[in-house]
């Protein structure tokens, strides 16, 4: 196994790694880190969004600079202020035995005069906004005519947020000797315009496949009518208590109306754009960073500086006019190695879309349906008994169990069950009993009860498996198809919750999965596996999958489960995370 003592770092940074707790460089790093070392050169680096691109051109840099002069040696440009201040804590972390160092961030809404103030005082490093740099160079405050390495970090967010001609006029302020480093997720025409015109023969590399999405994302889309947008999103968030996402609009005014309609509908919700102020928009990502905020709905440009590696679910509420800007959204999931799930609410009209996508990102979609209101009823029951069971005991109940042993005399264990159950049950099975199905419709071949096991088609199970027995949909496939003896397309569906997970096999594979975990046990636990009662597609509908090509099943890969509190609506959507 490759360390990062292997790509020639200097001990003073192997240390800081050490602190940090990282193991193994990432697979940008690896490739970027001795080729930057080694050689003064241009370089474009293609890589997905959380893949650990800022060590990749930050190590490199903090190594390269001379602590003992205060010139400013390195500039590096990032599209928003939350981006500009996380690059600058983390090489802040990086240098934390260089002596001397002195790292300092350059953003609009804050004062200009204090942060001329610290580059005055000596700057070898400077992490700008364009805006803000091209300012302060028109104003005289900043001299970048001798540094020797300019860095471009999310060079296509820059382009497609409007920084070209900022850029440019930057760029133009730098000498022509100095060395480029351009990280990008895509490369649209802007970016290699600004390779072509400002960098000298650039070395490439790609991680993964150029403008492919990450193998870690699954992509899948949900069909609905054009007034079920808004009830599909609910539907999707109570079928994943555990979810942790963002859900992107393509308006601001959308982005504030949707999240003030969660709000209103008792989710733990908030809002991101730019009609905030910047004070605003930081206790929404300081809320969202705790988990305080569950769903946060944000436009495009306002999530340009979210960087948290647990998010589980990037919800496409619209999908985003280019491609590319669909690439960034779904790279704010499946980080650091984690797998997530990128999930697209669309009409009919829309589906070319999808396709385009397709092409593009070089992955499959897979379509699924909104879940049905008893799907919803009956994964909320299993994660309610998975809360009881894990609630941890506040002994100072014990003064008050006389009392309440008194109240509940003459219940039996059976009974006392369903009633602790059915308090919060009951109501979010009133709310989904009363409600129609959202998307396309089943046909009576498509449905079974539970009690007999279809004949054809596929079957769905329910296994007593989830995230708290380390598990992700993809790590809990590979598990299920090594354990039957199957191929990996023979499992597919897989959805992952807190305790517990559902799959699919074809029905022909049933005797074989009931059997084979008839009297299973994995490391003296007894792992059950049932048919669940929820209604599944069809086998006509799975092979037309599989000539599409269609193979990258599996499900939702939930985080941690959410604590807040919801308010309880008459009326309202009662369900709970």
């Amino acid at each position: 196994m490759t360390t990062f003592k292997d790509l020639g770092l200097q001990s003073s940074l192997l240390s800081a790694i050490a602190d940090l707790g990282f193991e193994s460089p990432s697979e940008v790093q690896y490739k970027a880190i001795p080729l930057l070392l080694g050689e003064e050169t241009d370089l474009v680096a293609l890589a997905q969004t959380g893949t650990g691109k800022t060590a990749a051109f930050g190590f490199p840099l903090l190594q390269k600079i001379e602590a003992g002069t205060t010139t400013t040696q390195g500039l590096i440009l990032s599209p928003t202020r939350e981006l500009c201040l996380q690059i600058t804590n983390e090489l802040q972390l990086y240098s934390k035995y260089e002596k001397g160092v002195n790292i300092v961030a350059v953003y609009g809404g804050a004062s200009i005069t204090e942060q001329a103030k610290q580059i005055k005082r000596g700057a070898q490093i400077i992490v700008a906004t364009p805006g803000r740099m091209k300012d302060m160079i028109q104003r005289g405050i900043v001299n970048i005519s001798k540094i020797e390495y300019c860095v471009l970090d999310e060079a296509d967010e820059m382009l497609n947020m409007g920084f070209y001609e900022d850029i440019k006029d930057i760029l133009s302020n730098t000498p022509e000797d100095k060395s480029t480093w351009l990280f990008s997720a895509t490369m649209p025409k802007e970016v290699a315009q600004i390779a072509k015109k400002f960098m000298h023969h650039p070395r490439e590399i790609t991680v993964g496949t150029k403008n492919a999405g990450a193998v870690t994302v699954q992509h899948e889309y949900y069909i609905v009518g054009g007034r079920d947008r808004y009830p599909a999103l609910k539907r999707l968030a109570d079928a994943n208590p555990g979810i942790f996402s963002v859900v992107f609009c393509r308006t601001k005014r959308d982005t504030q109306r949707i999240a003030e309609k969660l709000i209103e509908d008792g989710y733990n919700a908030g809002a991101l754009h730019g009609d905030l102020s910047q004070n605003q928009r930081d206790l929404a990502m300081n809320a969202f960073r705790k988990k305080q905020i569950q769903l946060l709905v944000a436009t495009d440009v306002a999530a340009r500086g979210i960087d948290v590696d647990d998010i589980t679910h990037v919800i496409n509420y619209q999908l985003p006019d280019e491609i590319e800007t669909y690439t960034h959204r779904s790279g704010r999931t499946g980080r650091a190695g984690k797998s997530g799930i990128s999930m697209v609410i669309v009409t009919r009209s829309e589906l070319r879309k999808i396709k385009a996508i397709e092409r593009k990102i070089q992955q499959d979609f897979l379509e699924k349906k909104i879940p049905t209101g008893i799907e919803i009823c009956e994964i909320q029951l299993y994660h309610l008994a998975s809360r009881i069971r894990d609630t941890e005991v506040n002994p100072e109940i014990d003064d008050y169990l006389p009392a309440i042993y008194d109240v509940l005399e003459g219940l039996d264990r059976d009974a006392l069950i369903k009633k602790m159950v059915s308090v919060e049950f009951s109501r979010f099975y009133n709310y989904y009993s009363k409600t129609r199905d959202l998307g396309y419709q089943m046909s009576s071949s498509e449905e079974y009860s539970g009690k007999a096991i279809p004949s054809e088609g596929s079957v769905r199970y329910f296994i007593n498996m989830g995230e708290r027995d380390g598990f992700d949909w993809m790590s809990l496939k590979d598990f299920l198809r090594e354990t039957l003896g199957l191929e990996k397309e023979d499992v597919f569906r897989v959805d992952t919750k807190d305790s517990f997970s559902f799959f699919n096999t074809e029905a022909n594979l049933s005797p074989l999965v009931l059997e084979t975990f008839k009297d299973f046990k994995l490391e003296g636990r007894r792992i059950k596996v049932e048919v669940s009662k929820n209604p599944v597609r069809n086998g006509k509908n799975r092979k037309r999958d599989r000539k599409r090509g269609r193979r990258k099943e599996g499900n939702f890969s939930s985080g941690k489960v959410g604590t807040g509190s919801r308010k309880r609506k008459k009326g309202k959507n009662p369900g709970f995370f």
